[in-house]
Formats: structure tokens, sequence, C-alpha cells
């Protein structure tokens, strides 16, 4: 890879050969990545700037869906993608650890690929490498202007090496909920943040937990407020905390344990959530936020375009932001491909194509919470009864063998083409 020094960043002020469209990418994560390949394979030459200073390790649990998993497959990145679930029982378990069967990700019917971001980002990192091993790749670098001109985007750039300006052909905003590149191209009456109402706090355990060793999940569902343990095969488990928030933005700017200590109290911690907020503390790669979507009435704006979470995000409560942001890159590059120069029917027919199925992920974001985080007794003790009865031998053997076929199933396993 070709990564940001001096010589380069001299570079960057000319503007690149019209013999090969250019495509300016905002962001080096999953969908930003995938963004990348799929423009190489379309014929196009990517560019990727990524405010960080380098690439982000590790990360939470995450599902790949067969949305996201068939959308790998054809941007060529097989068999790194891998299903790492663990095959012990998932339960339902109080602050001391007391515990019943529960249901997990393990459990549906469409038997999705349970990993972590980092392990999808590595997934779709190698790929890269491998078929473009020389695509520019500038970190602490982001965006503060951009001007439509015609047929081209002229973006001011800000990094290492100070400003400079470059003209692209398209720009990608795979920067994440809160989009710089959102921010700059889209104004605010097209949309943008909507809050679900709670707060999320998710990492990567260093240690097991009491009562749960590695491979083992677990979940403390109490009203308003849960703690989710998500095992796997080879490692620790991830945990996500979430909880109602009644002033999300004062909580989001205080430290992620003392907000959940706040959250799950008066009550004693116990020492499940004692040993894991301990690590917590520690942690450098936990994700603490609001739980929001981004709802936009349109996801392009002339020569711009928004891919994934600076898109739409679904929220960790649908399940489906790694395989959206996948499906997105895989499906833009192939309609840039097919509509040659209209740019502009090119990214016409993308949005048209995704947008029905987003939809749908977005909507299920509102059912997820209540999985996940109930928000009275009344909804746990219906959560409670439809787990009774899904765990039932009989009723859990139809499940996995008829499930799948539910629409809600459908939309999470049917290919975006």
């Amino acid at each position: 890879m070709r990564k940001n020094g001096p010589e380069l960043e001299a570079d960057m002020s000319k503007t690149p050969a019209v013999a090969r469209r250019t495509a300016l990418v905002v962001g080096l994560g999953i969908s930003g990545i995938a963004c990348a390949i799929a423009l190489h394979r379309a014929g196009w030459l990517p560019v990727v700037v990524e405010r960080a200073p380098a690439r982000r390790r590790g990360g939470y649990f995450i599902a790949v869906m067969g949305v996201g998993r068939s959308a790998a497959a054809d941007l060529g990145v097989g068999d790194r993608l891998v299903d790492h679930r663990a095959e012990s029982m998932t339960y339902v378990i109080d602050r001391q650890g007391n515990r019943s069967p529960g249901l997990s990700f393990a459990d549906i019917p469409i038997n999705p690929y349970l990993t972590m971001r980092g392990d999808v980002e590595d997934a779709v990192w190698k790929t890269l490498q491998e078929v473009a091993p020389d695509t520019e790749i500038h970190f602490s670098t982001t965006p503060t202007a951009i001007e439509q001109n015609g047929d081209c985007v002229e973006v001011t750039l800000e990094g290492p090496q100070g400003v400079s300006r470059r003209w692209f052909d398209l720009v990608i905003g795979a920067d994440g909920i809160r989009s710089t590149v959102r921010r700059l191209a889209f104004p605010p009456a097209l949309g943008g943040l909507q809050r679900l109402g709670t707060m999320i706090c998710a990492y990567a355990l260093q240690e097991d937990l009491p009562t749960l060793p590695s491979g083992v999940g677990g979940q403390i569902i109490e009203p308003g407020r849960s703690f989710t343990v998500f095992p796997f095969d080879d490692r620790r488990s991830t945990v996500l905390f979430s909880w109602y928030a009644a002033d999300p933005d004062a909580e989001r700017k205080g430290k992620a344990a003392e907000q959940i200590r706040k959250a799950f109290g008066p009550e004693p911690l116990g020492p499940i959530l004692e040993a894991a907020l301990g690590q917590l503390e520690t942690s450098e790669a936990a994700l603490f936020d609001i739980a929001e979507q981004v709802r936009l009435s349109t996801w392009y704006q002339g020569r711009v375009v928004l891919v994934g979470d600076s898109a739409w995000c679904p929220s960790l409560y649908s399940g489906m932001g790694a395989s959206s942001g996948l499906a997105g890159a895989n499906v833009l590059g192939k309609r840039l491909e097919e509509h040659g120069d209209d740019i502009a029917a090119a990214l016409a027919d993308w949005e048209a194509t995704m947008r029905p199925r987003i939809a749908e992920f977005q909507k299920s974001a509102g059912t997820g919470i209540g999985v996940f985080t109930p928000a009275s007794d009344k909804a746990i003790r219906i959560r409670k009864r439809a787990m009774s009865l899904l765990t039932n031998p009989i009723v859990r053997w139809v499940f996995s063998h008829v499930g799948k076929f539910l629409p809600v199933m459908q939309q999470r396993e049917r290919p975006i083409f």
C-alpha cells in the first residue's frame, strides 16, 4: 500500500490523470475499504483518506448476515471472512450469576457469521492489499471543504503536511455515523441523526467474567437496562451495555464506566457487572455512544455519495451495520461499472436498489431494542414468555428449520444485486 509521506503529500495538489476516473473514499473502516475494492474492480482509481493516525484494531461483536456474506464473496474476500461462533449455551442471568436457558444470535435460523468488527475489517483490508496494492492511503487526513463544479469535485484536505486541494470524479463518504462528508455536502434539510432513546457501550474483555468462562454467553435483562456477553470459539468474549437515557448528550460527555454505574444503580452491581466495568476502565477500544440512526431523504448530492453508517446507520440493535456496508459498497461498484460515464444514473440506480432493504433494516432496530433492552417489567415478562417458548426443544427445532423462511429473515439473507 502507498501511504502518506512527504512525497505523496506533495502529489496531492496535482490534478489526477483524466484517463482513469478517480474517487476519493473518506474513511478506512469496513465500508470504506469495501468501496475501494469495488471501485478498483469497476476500473476506477480509489484514493483513501482516514482521520485516524492508523487502522483501528479489535472492536466489538457483530453478526454478518447473508446480505453481507454474498457481498463479501462478490468483492473477493472469500474465506477470509470466518464464523467464530461458540457452540455452548447462552443464558439469561441475574447479577449474582444465577442462570436459565436463553437465546443468542447463534440461534438465528439463517446462521449468521458471528465475529468482531476488527475481523471483518481485516478481511476486507487483506483483500484490498491483494487486488490493489498501490492504492493511495492517507492517514491523519480529513476533508475540510467539498465544492462541486460540473463533472468534478474539488476537495480541500488537511493532513500531516498541511492543507492541499485535489479534484476527483466522485467523493464517497464512508466515515461513520458522525460523517464529515455528510456535514460538508448534505444540507440539514435532507435529514440527519435520529435518536433511539438509549446509550450503548461495547468492548472486548481481557479476562473471563465470574460464572461466564470463554465460550459461554449471558444476558442480564432489567427494565430499561441490559448487559449482554457475546462468546466466541477462539477468543475472549465481548460485551454490550445498553440502557435508556434521559439526557444522552450529558451522559456521552461523561466517562463510560461512571455513566454505567449510575444507570445500573442504585442496587449493588454484583460480581459480574463489577468485573466487566473494571475491564472497561482499562479498555483502549470501547465504543461508548448514543444509539442513533442516520435518516436521509437521499444518499447522494451530485457527485458526492454516502455509504454505510454515514448514509443509513441502522444501529447495533438491527445487527445489519457491517452487512449493509459491504452490500452498499459492492452494489455501488457494480452500478458505476454498468453505467459507465453516466455517474448520475449509476448513483440513482444504486440508491433505488439499496433503499428498500435499508428501510427494513432500520425498522428492525425497534424490535432489536425490545429484545436487548425491554423498557418495562411488562415488556420483560413478554420477552421471558417468548424465550421460554423458543427454548423448548421442539419449538427450537421447528424454528431452526422453518424460521429462515420468515420475511424478516429473508430480508437479511437474500443478496442485494
